[in-house]
């Protein structure tokens, strides 16, 4: 039954007490509750999908915002429905890096991979005085190189964003410009080089050790020997 007619509220309600049910909230508790609610819904029309996930999102917790993406992540036809407009409804309220992340690779990543959106959004984000919008523009160039994510790389666009950017030292923005350069660093690792000479200057301090030890060894960073 679709739940724009008659069983949104007894959706939540289920969602709600199935929450309350469990005694961590571990990410493979709430994905397993995902996947049910995936198979219940699979065959709800797209814009169904959306508002069933804006009222999750109406709902305080992380939890409920894990549970929202992942369901819109998940439904092939609510993803490909994403515009401009519906991730502005879906990222509103974001206040954490956790928040942040989810939605910028569960959603406006793919969205924006996939020509849903325009370049000038996400650079929008960026130049946002907002520091969660500012880091879900460089979240968002993620999935355009995570080959796990779909991505097949895409230098250009992730550098645009990183080059807005570049001077910001917000500790929420300068950790995910080095996760953007890192993950990059996996499909083009010239073009990265090229970036940090580049932009030496520029960067946050801890930019450039982590993503030149991830250009030299795939990691991070170094590991602790035992003496």
């Amino acid at each position: 039954m679709a739940p724009s007619i008659l069983a949104t509220e007894a959706l939540l309600a289920e969602i709600s007490t199935r929450l309350e049910k469990l005694p961590d909230r571990r990410t493979a508790d709430l994905r397993h509750l995902r996947r049910e609610f995936s198979k219940r819904l699979a065959k709800v029309e797209a814009g169904v999908m959306l508002d069933f996930a804006l009222h999750l999102l109406q709902r305080p917790g992380i939890e409920y915002r894990f549970l929202s993406y992942e369901l819109m992540a998940h439904h092939p036809a609510a993803l490909a429905s994403l515009g401009s407009k519906e991730l502005l409804q879906l990222g509103r309220g974001m206040d954490s890096w956790g928040a942040v992340d989810m939605f910028g690779c569960y959603l406006a990543g793919p969205a924006w991979r996939q020509l849903q959106v325009s370049d000038h959004l996400i650079h929008r984000w960026a130049k946002s005085s907002d520091r969660w919008w500012r880091r879900a523009a460089l979240v968002s160039t993620v999935p355009l190189n995570s080959k796990a994510r779909g991505g097949q790389g895409d230098g250009q666009r992730t550098l645009e964003v990183c080059r807005l950017l570049v001077g910001d030292r917000d500790d929420m923005v300068v950790k995910a410009m080095s996760w953007a350069l890192r993950e990059l660093s996996k499909r083009d690792k010239q073009v990265v080089r090229k970036f940090l000479v580049e932009q030496q200057t520029a960067l946050a301090a801890r930019i450039l050790p982590e993503v030149r030890h991830k250009l030299a060894t795939g990691l991070k960073n170094p590991r602790k020997t035992k003496n």
